[in-house]
């Protein structure tokens, strides 16, 4: 099951994963209708990497998870902040009362999505006229970095069919799933400068990752430094990243 695919990997998700842009942010609060008296349902909501973004800008966030390691890493990263709430169910079924939330935001997850299914719970719980947001960080597939990092996990990553659970880009990748096929596609820069530890860390969080106790874990560990060396200055490495978000009703 798709709620499975994350367990064991709460902890190294929550410390290398990266946030979004203040650039989108900006976006949301400015020209989509985001504001402090808005009601997110955060759908998929992982450990609340865009959860805690959401949160600082005041408003009210529902995180909606249905692994539990997951939910227990956020319910830890986001202690402190007073406007939000947990639910441990799947995006299809959230429970949540009818019309109750002003926006629902997914973030890194609408591909392990029923998309069907995920649509008519979108169309109960958001209020009139509310909207959905969809939005991925997608390392640039272009780049000779992110095209060895391609080739390394192909090769020790047996469930890999691309970044990202093999999201697709482009507006045309996800207009049907809107309200007439209308929705407002925006991209903005988000490269990540990490040093080894990160670089690695982050790679590991992936679902196909393998993971420590897996007998190829150090040979693909390996093959990561070695792409750092290669591609690193002074301690450094950027990996070229764009976050790319869909937004409209439903």
């Amino acid at each position: 099951m798709n709620e499975e695919k994350f367990s064991g990997k709460a902890d190294i998700y929550a410390k290398y994963r990266p946030d979004y842009p203040s650039a989108f942010l900006d976006y949301l609060y400015k020209e989509i209708g985001f504001n402090a008296k808005s009601i997110i349902a955060d759908i998929g909501a992982g450990t609340g990497i865009l959860s805690r973004q959401l949160l600082q800008r005041g408003s009210k966030v529902i995180c909606v998870e249905p692994n539990k390691d997951m939910l227990v890493a956020a319910k830890k990263e986001l202690d402190g902040f007073n406007k939000v709430r947990f639910i441990e169910a799947s995006a299809e079924n959230t429970g949540m009362e009818s019309h109750c939330v002003d926006f629902v935001t997914v973030a890194q997850a609408f591909h392990w999505f029923d998309g069907k299914l995920f649509k008519t719970e979108c169309q109960r719980i958001l209020k009139d006229n509310g909207k959905v947001v969809l939005v991925w960080n997608n390392k640039d597939s272009d780049s000779p970095i992110i095209k060895e990092m391609a080739e390394v996990n192909a090769k020790y990553c047996k469930n890999f069919k691309g970044f990202s659970g093999g999201a697709k880009t482009g507006l045309e990748a996800y207009a049907g799933f809107f309200r007439d096929g209308n929705c407002e596609y925006k991209t903005f820069r988000n490269d990540k400068t990490e040093n080894e530890e990160e670089f690695i860390g982050r790679c590991l969080t992936a679902s196909y990752a393998p993971k420590e106790s897996s007998e190829n874990y150090q040979t693909f560990v390996r093959e990561l430094q070695n792409i750092f060396k290669k591609y690193s200055k002074n301690g450094m490495l950027t990996l070229p990243q764009t976050t790319r978000s869909y937004i409209g009703n439903v």
